[in-house]
């Protein structure tokens, strides 16, 4: 059976722009059943756009690479925000996690509590650090 992979938006992103560790990241994801929130594709378009207005991508990628996100999200099982989520009470032991860090960590509990996760994957230490916390396989 495919293992089963919450993916958030760093690691997407570290993976779509071929960022230092995407390898190892895109090797994790080949095959696997990936899940995610719909904030996946609104912070990843979002960013996209960030970089290109601050000349850190080129301009003339970034309608690929948003038309490779409206792709990429069809790879996707994706959760959408909701009422539910935003008052479910669980919270990290130790870490604070930002707004929408936390809607991920909530939807990929989501996940989890529905058919165990083999993996959360995140390019941020401190959400990795929550995700264990919430007993997230990381």
């Amino acid at each position: 059976m495919r293992p089963r992979i919450y993916v958030d938006t760093s690691a997407y992103l570290c993976v779509l722009l071929g960022e230092e560790g995407s390898s190892d990241l895109a090797e994790t994801m080949t095959g696997a059943r990936l899940h995610s929130s719909v904030l996946l594709v609104l912070e990843a378009r979002r960013n996209l756009v960030r970089l290109t207005r601050e000349a850190k991508l080129a301009a003339t990628k970034l309608n690929d690479l948003l038309d490779r996100v409206r792709q990429d999200t069809e790879a996707f099982a994706l959760a959408d925000v909701t009422l539910d989520l935003c008052f479910e009470h669980t919270f990290p032991a130790m870490v604070t996690p930002r707004s929408l860090d936390l809607a991920h960590l909530r939807t990929a509990l989501w996940f989890h509590r529905r058919e165990p996760l083999q993996g959360f994957l995140s390019c941020d230490t401190a959400q990795l650090q929550a995700a264990r916390e919430l007993g997230l396989p990381t």
